[in-house]
């Protein structure tokens, strides 16, 4: 994920690394933490460290990665930033919004690079697109932007949907304003929208069962951390479904 890679350096460079001649910053360790949801997701860092490896910094010789999962317990993502900052990491990269949000309450000056996020103006990430402010930047999908246009996108290709389940993690702050866009596009478009709660792993196993008893037309998944580990359960419907 080269993008990633380069956002890092770039945050280095711009806030955490003062005015140095060229071999001081050579030989000089920088630290990074990386703040996000589960350690299954941990061969998703490899782009990471393929990115950084392109623009000349090694895990092991010039940068040092302190890892931080929070295993899937949300309210565990406060205590893992604290943690970091204690450890005075030069940068912290982050994964899904609240673990950003998480990093911005532990600090005001170590520059946070987020990945994976909503909505960063609704969630209250960043001041604006344009002008992000603070110590934040990185990469959002805006999943929030494009939720109606998901929907019509499945109407269009499924003309005879009814009923759309959709898969929500109600400890996510970027679900809110996604679930508001999609209640409305979903009016609109004249479906109904059946929310299913999923907030841990062992939640799965149920909350297919309550959606199968409504017998959806389609499910709407997210980039929701905890989600993504279950993905290849797209629908459990043995009579066809869609995956939007």
């Amino acid at each position: 994920m080269q993008p990633i890679g380069l956002a890092v350096v770039l945050a280095l460079n711009l806030f955490a690394v003062p005015l140095a001649v060229e071999g001081q910053q050579a030989s000089r360790v920088y630290r990074i933490g990386l703040l996000t949801t589960h350690s299954a997701q941990a061969t998703r860092v490899e782009p990471l460290r393929a990115g950084l490896r392109d623009l000349g910094y090694v895990e092991g010789q010039n940068i040092v990665i302190e890892y931080r999962w929070a295993e899937g317990k949300y309210d565990r993502f406060p205590d893992l930033a604290a943690e970091l900052v204690r450890l005075k990491v030069d940068i912290i990269v982050t994964g899904g919004t609240p673990s950003t949000q998480a990093a911005m309450q532990a600090t005001k000056t170590i520059p946070i690079v987020m990945v994976g996020t909503g909505d960063p103006l609704r969630t209250g990430l960043i001041a604006s697109l344009a002008r992000p402010g603070g110590n934040v930047t990185g990469l959002t999908q805006l999943g929030a932007e494009v939720a109606g246009k998901r929907l019509q996108i499945l109407k269009d290709t499924v003309p005879n949907v009814s009923r759309v389940a959709f898969l929500r993690n109600r400890a996510s702050p970027a679900h809110v304003p996604y679930f508001n866009e999609l209640q409305a596009a979903a009016r609109g478009l004249r479906l109904t929208l059946q929310s299913v709660e999923v907030q841990e792993p062992y939640q799965f196993e149920r909350a297919f069962a309550e959606m199968m008893r409504e017998r959806p037309d389609a499910l709407i998944v997210t980039a929701d951390a905890i989600h993504q580990l279950r993905q290849e359960r797209s629908t459990p419907d043995p009579h066809g479904g869609v995956l939007a």
